[in-house]
């Protein structure tokens, strides 16, 4: 079967498989696309935690995006875990010599247990430079508080922060709702001149390790195949 799509995946790897670039990999061809890998780090964890992170070196990150898409041009790029300033750095300087036009961003920033897993400095570059350059920033509520500085109780803060998004810099915003405590499960797609809520039945799980990589690389993988943003998000929300 030929495969619909080709995505190439920027973040970090799982040794329990349930999150990071093995549920990217998963997930992409669980829906009929061809998955490529830049690994930023290697961890040891499963889904209680992390025990330890192993950082890859800069160059090697760009060396493994230049090299690949010179061979096999992607359609589309997600990218997650970048740990460092220097790491990002030499991420946005690759994507500028691959020229791929659709890229989404799943900042992780907090681990589950609330540890943060990156620095100030690189938060500050992440918003300065990063997300001016992708397509979509699908943060956590945790995350997307880190990002503007507020707190989010509700809907309306969801909203408030994903428009401060947008005024940073942001093209397309998805804020996931999951942390919120309801029986509906809200997430928030906003754009510079739309707002659409998605709306799904919450389901008592303790399975909730890797879910937001495997909503961000199906989102990647739909926008590759041609679907248009909004479009995306739904289908790889009904995905998860």
């Amino acid at each position: 079967m030929k495969p619909n799509s080709k995505v190439l995946v920027i973040a970090g790897s799982d040794s329990s498989g349930g999150a990071g670039i093995q549920a990217d990999i998963k997930t992409i061809t669980a829906l009929g696309s061809y998955a490529m890998t830049a690994i930023t780090a290697i961890t040891s964890q499963n889904t209680t935690g992390v025990k330890s992170i192993v950082p890859i070196q800069p160059k090697e990150i760009s060396n493994q995006i230049l090299f690949t898409a010179k061979d096999i041009k992607p359609d589309a790029i997600k990218i997650g875990m970048l740990h460092s300033t220097k790491v990002i750095e030499s991420v946005i300087s690759s994507l500028k010599i691959i020229n791929v036009d659709k890229i989404v961003l799943d900042p992780v920033m907090v681990a589950k247990g609330g540890a943060k897993l990156i620095d100030d400095k690189a938060i500050k570059l992440l918003k300065t430079k990063l997300i001016k350059g992708v397509t979509l920033i699908t943060p956590n509520i945790p995350e997307a508080e880190i990002l503007t500085n507020t707190n989010i109780r509700n809907k309306e803060d969801m909203i408030f922060a994903a428009h401060k998004l947008i005024e940073i810099g942001a093209n397309n915003v998805l804020i996931k709702g999951g942390h919120l405590i309801s029986n509906t499960v809200q997430d928030i797609f906003v754009s510079k001149s739309d707002i659409k809520i998605f709306n799904s039945k919450r389901y008592s799980t303790k399975n909730t390790h890797g879910t937001g990589c495997t909503l961000s690389s199906a989102i990647t993988t739909f926008l590759s195949c041609g679907k248009p943003i909004k479009k995306s998000c739904e289908l790889g929300i009904k995905y998860v």
